[in-house]
């Protein structure tokens, strides 16, 4: 599988602690980016001698906070480095409905992406308000009808139990609204504050909205599972974090023949992900001897624009030793 890693967005979160900047204030080193990006691609593609990926999955950050013109041309890179219609999932996480235009979703649907992540977090206008999301209820359903007029019948939506001033009625709210959209998979993340994220550095403002007990969370964890069933959806992954509300798991729930593939494969672990870009982790697996070598890219965009040629070398360096464990381990067998 291969992983694209765009770390932008068109705000900061209140509970993100991912590698994301603000996309307004890196407009200028775009071009950049996307060029070192396409050199980090084109040797995953010589480490694999050209073999297309099985799955493929654009995340960040929000993927589509980049204009349309370097949006077009991250594809366009991809396109020109993989064989994309080889996969048997693509997936891009539009994620945020204010960073998404009719022009991005057709670009998408025309280099063949058939999944995409609409994600609200909350549909409660006070909460996506509190958390900095600086979009609209109604923009989030404007968004998802637009994508379905397009074509787009895989959609996912992401929602997140335990925020800020949310209980039941809230959640309640939430999941109707969603039910009434009508998504192929939901996947519910139960609030993990991280040590980088503003809710924690800044807790004093936000003592008014104390965090979920247990009890509430394992309410709210309930409500989700009725929902997504209710919508024909079972679940099919689940993982924890460090720091979770009621010590739950985030669960992605999904309709018959819908599930990620891509996220059942990272979470078992059982075939390679090549991650590219800032922050993103690469994950070789030797399945003869149950064994997975990692490689970490620079999460920090800003060291990793400057120090690209390390980047570069030691993804190179890694992956021939990779092949050549590989080779060996085949040569034993």
């Amino acid at each position: 599988s291969l992983y694209v890693g765009i770390p932008f967005c068109p705000t900061t979160c209140l509970y993100c602690s991912f590698p994301s900047y603000p996309i307004e204030k890196w407009q200028e080193r775009l071009g950049e980016y996307l060029n070192i990006l396409g050199q980090e691609l084109a040797i995953v593609r010589e480490a694999v001698s050209g073999k297309p990926p099985q799955t493929i999955y654009i995340g960040g950050g929000t993927p589509t906070s980049l204009p349309e013109e370097q949006l077009g041309q991250l594809m366009e890179i991809l396109g020109g480095t993989f064989d994309l219609g080889k996969a048997e999932e693509f997936t891009v996480e539009a994620g945020r409905p204010d960073s998404i235009t009719r022009g991005k979703l057709n670009l998408l649907r025309d280099y063949g992406v058939g999944r995409i992540s609409i994600n609200p977090q909350s549909m409660n206008q006070k909460t996506l308000d509190l958390i900095g999301r600086r979009h609209t209820v109604s923009q989030v359903e404007e968004v998802f009808w637009m994508a379905r007029e397009l074509g787009f019948d895989n959609i996912n939506m992401d929602i997140i139990l335990g925020l800020p001033g949310e209980g039941e009625d809230e959640v309640g709210a939430t999941l109707k609204a969603i039910k009434a959209l009508g998504p192929e998979s939901l996947t519910v993340h139960c609030l993990a504050i991280k040590r980088a994220a503003r809710l924690n550095l800044e807790r004093e403002l936000y003592r008014g909205y104390p965090m979920a007990s247990g009890q509430l969370m394992d309410a709210l964890a309930c409500q989700a599972e009725e929902a997504a069933r209710s919508m024909g959806m079972k679940p099919y992954y689940l993982y924890r974090q460090k720091n979770m509300a009621g010590n739950l798991e985030n669960v992605g729930y999904a309709a018959r023949d819908k599930a990620c593939l891509y996220n059942i494969y990272m979470m078992e672990e059982r075939h390679t992900v090549m991650g590219c870009g800032a922050g993103t982790t690469t994950k070789v697996v030797f399945p003869e001897e149950n064994r997975v070598e990692r490689l970490e890219n620079i999460k920090n965009i800003q060291d990793y624009l400057p120090r690209f040629r390390e980047v570069l070398e030691k993804k190179r360096k890694f992956l021939q030793q990779c092949g050549q464990c590989a080779a060996k381990e085949v040569k034993e067998a």
